[in-house]
């Protein structure tokens, strides 16, 4: 009981620190797909089935893989028209979405302009990576505890204190990144014109609580 009442509190100081960086995406992928609308569900799949199959092979002959496609989305939807207030069945929209994954990210407006060119009429954007994400995140990671260090030091110097060290906590945050997406459409016509896509900059951002008694 005296021991408890000799304690002296904990004095403590808890700072935010984040860190940045900045690289060259090389990484993209593409959501893009097929709409096909027919008077027979049969007729609806069938369509899209077969304009689907010729995108995906006119892909593998530009080098995409099969490994780098993948179905995002697959729906079907009753269509109706409204003439003198009545619902009349129009029959079905199928479509089917992929998300393609393109490794050689100077190729992507290639991958886009394929696909359109071959019956895609449904391109709904454009997102970009890296491979290395772990090993820039880490850096990151790093200049966030440099960064809540230098502020906790000057709140220290500033209030004539000395900090203990290494600090109590370092509490990592949740994880981000940013960057732009430059390409995005919901329905596309056939154009002559190459498209052409800007991967610009992406940046990962690491957030930290740090705690430091004095």
């Amino acid at each position: 009981m005296h021991e408890q009442a000799c304690q002296r509190p904990v004095n403590m100081i808890k700072v935010n620190g984040e860190g940045k960086i900045s690289i060259q995406p090389d990484v993209a992928e593409v959501t893009l797909g097929v709409a096909t609308e027919e008077p027979s569900l049969e007729q609806a799949q069938g369509k899209n089935a077969a304009t689907m199959a010729t995108i995906k092979h006119a892909l593998h002959r530009i080098g995409i893989q099969d490994e780098q496609i993948q179905t995002t989305n697959y729906s079907i939807y009753p269509q109706y028209d409204f003439v003198d207030g009545k619902q009349i069945f129009r029959g079905y929209r199928v479509e089917h979405m992929l998300r393609i994954t393109v490794k050689q990210i100077d190729r992507t407006g290639l991958v886009v302009d394929t696909a359109v060119n071959n019956g895609a009429n449904i391109v709904s954007g454009t997102s970009f990576n890296t491979s290395h994400y772990n090993y820039y995140y880490q850096h990151a990671l790093s200049s966030a505890i440099i960064n809540a260090s230098q502020k906790a030091e000057t709140i220290a110097q500033t209030l004539g204190i000395q900090l203990v060290k290494p600090p109590s906590s370092v509490t990592e945050l949740s994880r981000q990144q940013s960057g732009p997406i430059p390409y995005q459409a919901t329905a596309l016509l056939k154009s002559e014109a190459a498209t052409s896509v800007e991967p610009g900059t992406m940046e990962i951002i690491s957030h930290v609580v740090v705690e430091f008694t004095y």
